[in-house]
């Protein structure tokens, strides 16, 4: 059993994994499962956690007061979820103190781990060629695929950074892909207009959210994920907004 002086430092420590899991897109049971073990690798045996896509209860025991931890924003980082996985293996293992835990948690909250701008914007255009090729496109398409692709997606980042607003920085990255797919075509310099537009969106399909939420429900994590079901959805319907947008001109 933990000293009572660290208790407050383990329950910090233990809600910085679990929020800085979930804002980083892991799958709730995920977030959950590594507190817990994280908990009682620390003598905290009948912790609780509960865990949504916007905030953690936790519990450290009956007779200690719950603490909850409020998730403003999520994205999608990978490897920052494999350095607090690693963080909670090293922990539950004795290869680190609780103290030595929580500065490596603080130390990933404050590291930008995305890779710049630019290439991230390369990425998407490439992507979009190949997407293009793989719908069954023809090879002469995929030049216009990836500029517009990656025009559309450094739109969609240049919204999000004005705006806040995910699903209104998705309908305008959309609009311009619809929109300069459309002029592409019309110009006669693409040929198959709807491939050059379903290759150059698909950047900005929800493919991680709709995995998870998939997991989530056949985790029975029910809430989390019709939660995170509606929130595909509604990027969805964003991206589909603005492509429709554009064609029913």
């Amino acid at each position: 059993m933990i000293e009572t002086t660290q208790e407050e430092l383990a329950i910090d420590c233990f809600l910085l994994a679990g929020r800085l899991l979930i804002q980083s897109g892991a799958e709730t049971y995920r977030a959950e499962d590594t507190m817990l073990r994280m908990a009682s690798s620390q003598g905290l045996t009948d912790a609780q956690s509960f865990v949504t896509p916007t905030g953690i209860i936790f519990s450290a025991g009956h007779k200690r007061p719950t603490r909850i931890a409020q998730i403003s924003s999520r994205t999608t980082d990978l490897e920052k979820i494999a350095f607090i996985n690693s963080v909670s293996r090293k922990l539950t293992a004795g290869a680190i103190t609780l103290e030595e835990a929580y500065e490596e948690l603080i130390r990933i909250e404050h590291t930008n781990l995305f890779f710049p701008i630019w290439v991230q914007v390369l990425a998407s255009a490439i992507a979009s060629g190949c997407f293009l090729i793989m719908f069954n496109g023809i090879w002469n398409d995929v030049p216009y695929a990836i500029v517009i692709g990656g025009v559309g997606y450094l739109i969609f980042l240049a919204m999000h950074f004005l705006t806040k607003v995910k699903f209104f920085a998705e309908f305008t990255g959309s609009l311009f892909v619809g929109l300069l797919s459309v002029l592409v075509y019309q110009a006669g310099l693409g040929y198959q207009l709807d491939k050059i537009i379903i290759g150059s969106v698909m950047p900005l399909v929800p493919g991680l959210p709709i995995a998870n939420a998939v997991r989530d429900l056949m985790a029975g994590h029910f809430v989390s994920g019709v939660a995170k079901g509606m929130e595909a959805l509604l990027t969805a319907f964003a991206i589909g907004a603005g492509i429709a947008l554009v064609l029913s001109f």
